[in-house]
């Protein structure tokens, strides 16, 4: 995982959505784990990555409390 990027990726989904960074990051996390489990071809991945955070932040937001 290119770590600059990514650290990119997950301030702006933060930003974005008004969630916790630490929040954002773990779910990348998670996310970059199951996508990458035998994946071949994974220059697109970040980008992927990046949109199904965003999709299940949208969906589903953490408790703000």
């Amino acid at each position: 995982m290119a770590q600059h990027n990514t650290e990119e990726l997950v301030r702006a989904i933060a930003a974005d959505l008004h969630t916790p960074t630490e929040t954002v990051s773990k779910m990348f996390s998670d996310v970059w784990t199951e996508f990458s489990d035998g994946a071949t071809i994974t220059d697109y991945l970040p980008l992927l990555v990046a949109r199904r955070v965003r999709e299940n932040l949208r969906s589903n937001p953490p408790d703000r409390h």
